[in-house]
């Protein structure tokens, strides 16, 4: 399966690579020139074909859990401070996509959306430390039964030119399901509670709608387990 995004430049790739076929085949002499041309325009319209794959998964919804909300690799466990939305000290688990990840963003939970708002901004590379602040991105916020609200943010790359955001303010989302998608390779942050549970590390590859990357702690419970 392919994303919606993808639709309309897998179906002009296909085109320009059909042409370039069989233009090499009927008016290119030499074969070596003939093969190049021919094995370059397959090879393209492979790797846009991976890149706007959409893998459907079945997520285990539960409210227990955050899950990855994008497939790729953990770069960020930290605490900050969060300035757009929360305004006080959240942690942030960033996770960032090479161009041959999936890069269909999805909801790391279920519940509705409170908050949704696009920036306009640099294209400075993913991992640079001021990225979450000065990049073109997208934030989101959902509110859980559990967690209380949970905040995602898209965050375009020195590749990533187009930031595509499906959330809107009111609806009810579920886990797992499609959120948005970046073209060309990027970064989501995770904002989330400081009491709950981080269970992956750093460098961890992670799946989006699969990965536990939190999970709650009962205030409760861990009360009673201080005594």
């Amino acid at each position: 399966m392919f994303h919606r995004e993808g639709q309309k430049i897998i179906l002009i790739t296909f085109f320009v690579t059909a042409i370039a076929v069989l233009l090499a085949h009927f008016y290119v002499d030499l074969a070596w020139v003939k093969l190049a041309i021919q094995i370059s325009s397959l090879v393209l319209l492979v790797l846009i074909l991976q890149f706007f794959r959409n893998p459907k998964r079945r997520a285990n919804k539960t409210f227990d859990e955050i899950l990855a909300p994008v497939d790729g690799k953990v770069v960020v466990i930290e605490e900050v401070e969060e300035t757009e939305y929360f305004k006080d000290k959240r942690k942030q688990v960033s996770i960032f996509m090479s161009p041959i990840n999936v890069h269909v963003t999805r909801y790391p939970a279920s519940g509705r959306v409170k908050y949704s708002k696009y920036h306009p901004g640099k294209y400075l590379v993913a991992w640079h430390p001021k990225s979450s602040e000065e990049n073109e991105r997208t934030t989101v916020v959902v509110g859980t039964p559990k967690f209380g609200d949970v905040l995602f943010r898209q965050i375009a790359g020195a590749m990533a030119r187009r930031i595509v955001n499906y959330a809107e303010v009111g609806e009810s989302v579920q886990q797992g399901d499609d959120s948005g998608f970046i073209k060309f390779g990027s970064r989501v942050d995770l904002l989330l509670p400081l009491d709950c549970q981080i269970n992956v590390t750093l460098n961890q590859k992670v799946k989006g709608a699969l990965t536990c990357i939190a999970t709650y702690v009962d205030p409760n419970e861990q009360e009673e387990s201080t005594y």
